[in-house]
């Protein structure tokens, strides 16, 4: 039995007053951000917001749909929802959101048949006007909504948008049909959403975005990712602020003092690299080589002294040879990164290295990924346990089931790269710690 409120729902058969909405969010951290926009605007509109699905009137699946089996676990979570009581004879609405039916559209449509409606990234602003054309009959009030919680109360730390799409069209990314060509948002919007998060007791943002260091190049007074790092550091100096997700041309030195010179900037940058050989890179619809790549890496941490650098790289992309191959793992050697991300090519449909010549075999290029993460983790562990005896600043996150205190380091992004155990400190708080022993990317602090 469903924990679902009966006087809200009235008699059967008949709309409820006040409509529950439950957000259920796949996929990366942009993601997240956009659910949060809509779970806002959908609060302010007078719906209600449940974490329940099987106690809402209305499940919106945020779907991501990047690589194949992103999409697989997308359906699976729209099969698992619509076999719901409810939600199986209609009764209840599923709304399908983001990637994919921004991806497959129509064809979506035509196939899935459980979905009362589809909404995709482009439209995820009309959330609104989308769940009223479903609740035709409820009686909704904004005023309702003036007293619900902040999607961002009682998150230490949050994530803020500053542009979405993408202009580069790398030969295996899905991502400039699915969300776009590339668009910066405004400073005043990006500065508002920051001023929103503060104030619901956010102490640290990560600012993100497809190509996060392209920022500001299409405004109509341009701009540089630089400038709205500083002027934001510099308007909210209590509040910590990281960046992800800059492609390696974005990474100016211009950036890189930006980073070096505010306190209250983690000195941390995200730069997918994606592999080591000039050919390969070429075939990627990328720039760069084995040397210019190293030389990037040499340069971030001359510019930004105590620097800690993730990348990402895909094993196996059409035509990799065994030599380009052992390229990469030798860079990997070299460049010693913090953190690395490691991915066995994906082949997806609409993109044009699934028509490429010379597909490596599944298992090839599951195993040479495992090859490349076995590097990256023995380095990255590494340069984790390197970190014992430093005395780090630590963002107090909250506990964990077994009350154990947790926070995250400058030099750990949020979900990727482990966190710190605390023995003192208060969710929200940041406490000076010396580190004390590490296990694999975790660390442990006093």
């Amino acid at each position: 039995m469903t924990n679902i409120d009966v006087d809200r729902l009235g008699c059967a058969g008949r709309a409820p007053a006040r409509p529950a909405v439950s957000f259920v969010t796949l996929g990366c951290a942009k993601n997240e951000v956009d659910t949060a926009d809509m779970t806002a605007r959908v609060q302010a509109a007078g719906f209600a917001v449940t974490d329940d699905v099987a106690a809402a009137d209305a499940a919106v699946i945020n779907t991501c749909s990047f690589i194949q089996a992103a999409t697989e676990e997308s359906l699976q979570a729209i099969f698992e929802v619509s076999g719901l009581a409810g939600f199986d004879d209609g009764s209840r609405k599923l709304v399908v959101a983001g990637c994919l039916p921004a991806r497959y559209g129509a064809e979506l449509e035509g196939e899935l048949s459980e979905a009362s409606a589809f909404v995709p990234c482009s439209r995820e602003d009309d959330i609104v006007e989308v769940l009223r054309g479903l609740f035709p009959e409820a009686a909704l009030d904004a005023a309702a909504g003036d007293g619900a919680p902040s999607p961002w109360a009682g998150h230490p730390a949050a994530y803020v948008k500053i542009a979405d799409g993408c202009n580069r069209f790398c030969s295996f990314c899905a991502i400039p049909y699915i969300r776009g060509r590339f668009r910066s948002f405004p400073l005043d919007d990006i500065r508002r959403a920051v001023t929103e998060r503060v104030a619901a007791g956010v102490r640290e943002v990560t600012l993100i975005a497809q190509d996060t260091g392209r920022w500001g190049a299409d405004l109509p007074a341009p701009s540089s990712t630089a400038r709205l790092l500083s002027a934001l550091a510099d308007e909210f100096p209590d509040t910590w602020f990281r960046l992800m997700y800059v492609e390696p041309d974005g990474v100016t030195d211009e950036l890189l003092d930006a980073i070096a010179s505010h306190p209250n900037v983690c000195r941390y940058l995200d730069v997918p690299l994606q592999h080591a050989s000039a050919r390969v890179l070429a075939a990627m619809n990328r720039r760069g080589s084995y040397d210019e790549n190293l030389a990037l890496v040499r340069r971030m941490r001359e510019r930004v002294p105590g620097i800690t650098l993730r990348s990402t790289f895909i094993a196996g992309f059409p035509g990799e040879t065994e030599d380009e191959f052992q390229e990469l793992l030798d860079f990997l050697e070299e460049a010693e990164l913090d953190y690395a991300g490691v991915f066995a090519y994906s082949r997806e449909e609409g993109t044009r290295a699934a028509d490429l010549p010379d597909q490596v075999p599944d298992d090839e290029k599951e195993e040479r990924a495992r090859l490349l993460r076995e590097m990256a983790d023995s380095i990255g562990h590494a340069r984790t346990a390197a970190r014992v005896g430093q005395t780090l600043d630590v963002l107090v996150l909250g506990r964990e089931e077994d009350g154990q205190l947790y926070g995250r380091a400058a030099c750990q992004a949020p979900e990727v790269d482990g966190v710190t155990y605390l023995e003192t400190g208060e969710p929200g708080e940041v406490v000076s710690v010396t580190i004390e022993d590490t296990l694999l990317y975790e660390m442990e602090g006093a």
